[in-house]
């Protein structure tokens, strides 16, 4: 016999808000206390014109993380692109998608199925699959995700706390600088709380997770690796561009850490100079090849290079958008939302919102 699933569906406040990252971490969680766990991702984004392919690759990530056998897995109902787009609005495509959501839905066992939902608030509504749509629809409660910019984000969550209802479960605030910690605790959180809205995690900024692994960038730079192939797993906090005079990029590069810098294939001193500094990856534009003594510095020290095809702008916005869109798929980063759950999110708490009975107690 089936048993019958509760549901919980992640929204955001915005996109990239860490919606992938609480799924991981509370379905883990949820999993160490002996509960059967399954994961959907009802609609999917092909935003990405480098990565077509990204929502399918995070629903595998999910499945392999999490041990998922593929019962316990539901793929995207639908993909928003833009084709999808202008077939719903020239009319050429009338599903009536509630009902499709509920398709979806049936069958599936378990003691709780974790959805993800849209990137914001409004995305989905030309399908009728909107974060609050979607909740109504499976009756639903939502955990939301809210990244912390400044104390005014207590606007967002009481507006979203008027828009979703009493479908709002509660919310965990997301990449929390350390010297606001404090304050957040002591002043947002309260307010929340007495507003109606239960606070159940606050996760520090961590830069780990805030990082692109080199293998990474090269993928989306569609780079040529000169050296070190093997070291492609180092992860890079922060991007530097080396065009000023070697003095002064000593200085600057010697303030920084686990850089990837990207300069001229032709700028030798700047390149050999980010090589004695905390560097993970050096990015060479223009397709100039280095020569052989920095290769050989490169290798000594096992940082990769990297040649592109690129000017030095092109290289960079393509940087700035990869850390703009991170992913999860480094075990490092795994362990390190996994250490952040255990330590910042109340999950006995959730559970007993949920109504769930864990085979294994504490």
């Amino acid at each position: 016999m089936v048993k019958s699933a509760k549901y919980l569906l992640i929204g955001s406040t915005e996109a990239y808000s860490g919606k992938s990252a609480t799924i991981l971490g509370v379905a883990h969680q949820l999993q160490a206390k002996g509960l059967d766990i399954a994961y959907g991702k009802p609609l999917g984004t092909h935003t990405n014109t480098n990565q077509p392919d990204a929502t399918e690759e995070d629903v595998r990530f999910m499945m392999e993380v999490l041990n998922l056998p593929e019962p316990r897995v539901l793929p995207p109902l639908l993909f928003l692109d833009t084709e999808t787009i202008q077939k719903r609005l020239q009319g050429e495509d009338s599903t009536n998608y509630h009902q499709s959501l509920k398709q979806y839905i049936q069958q599936r066992d378990g003691d709780l199925i974790l959805l993800e939902g849209p990137g914001t608030l409004s995305e989905g509504s030309l399908f009728n699959l909107s974060l609050q749509e979607v909740a109504q629809t499976l009756e639903a409660p939502v955990l939301l995700v809210a990244r912390f910019h400044s104390v005014l984000l207590v606007e967002s969550l009481l507006s979203a706390k008027q828009y979703l209802g009493e479908y709002l479960l509660g919310v965990l605030i997301n990449d929390i600088p350390t010297d606001q910690l404090s304050m957040v605790e002591s002043t947002l959180r309260p307010f929340l709380e007495q507003q109606g809205i239960p606070v159940l995690g606050m996760w520090p900024r961590s830069q780990l997770l805030r990082s692109v692994s080199v293998r990474e960038l090269v993928k989306q730079l569609h780079a040529e690796v000169l050296c070190r192939s093997d070291r492609l797993d180092l992860m890079v906090e922060t991007l530097t561009i080396g065009a000023m005079n070697v003095s002064a990029a000593l200085k600057y590069f010697r303030k920084r850490s686990n850089m990837a810098v990207v300069t001229g294939g032709d700028r030798t001193d700047i390149q050999m100079a980010a090589l004695e500094t905390s560097t993970h990856c050096l990015i060479l534009t223009g397709h100039l090849p280095p020569p052989d003594f920095v290769l050989h510095r490169a290798e000594e020290l096992e940082i990769p290079v990297l040649s592109v095809d690129l000017d030095t702008l092109s290289t960079v916005e393509i940087i700035d958008h990869a850390f703009g869109q991170v992913r999860l798929h480094e075990p490092i980063k795994v362990q390190c939302i996994q250490q952040m759950m255990n330590q910042h999110f109340d999950i006995e708490r959730l559970i007993s919102q949920l109504g769930l009975e864990p085979a294994v107690t504490a």
